[in-house]
């Protein structure tokens, strides 16, 4: 069961790892008014998503303690996030005020992961 947790929290990575490249990659767009959610920020908040439900319900198959106050936290950012990107995924350009805040949730979710324990 470890393993498959792990494989999991790789995927995991690699899901947030594609969301907030996508963000950082479109910096220099953002600050000339050009930015836009690339598919990859949609895949990886997708990929996130999946992930983050499996590895839940892996641990508690494991009989591992969940934080549920935390997972609800980083669930509700999430929704936030995919709601933002997938509503304005085909813009040819996003308002900065939305682009700021996917990559502001981004971070605070990373954040929560890490640093609540």
């Amino acid at each position: 069961m470890d393993v498959l947790i792990n494989v999991f929290v790789a995927l995991h990575i690699i899901g947030i790892a594609s969301l907030l490249g996508g963000f950082l990659t479109q910096m220099k767009a953002m600050g000339a008014g050009t930015a836009r959610f690339t598919p990859a920020m949609l895949h990886g908040a997708l990929t996130m998503l999946v992930t983050g439900v499996a590895l839940v319900g892996l641990n508690q198959a494991d009989d591992q303690t969940v934080n549920n106050v935390k997972i609800g936290i980083k669930l509700a950012l999430l929704v936030v996030i995919l709601a933002l990107v997938y509503v304005k995924r085909d813009d040819e350009k996003v308002d900065k005020g939305a682009f700021i805040a996917v990559g502001a949730l981004t971070t605070v979710n990373i954040f929560i992961a890490t640093v609540w324990t």
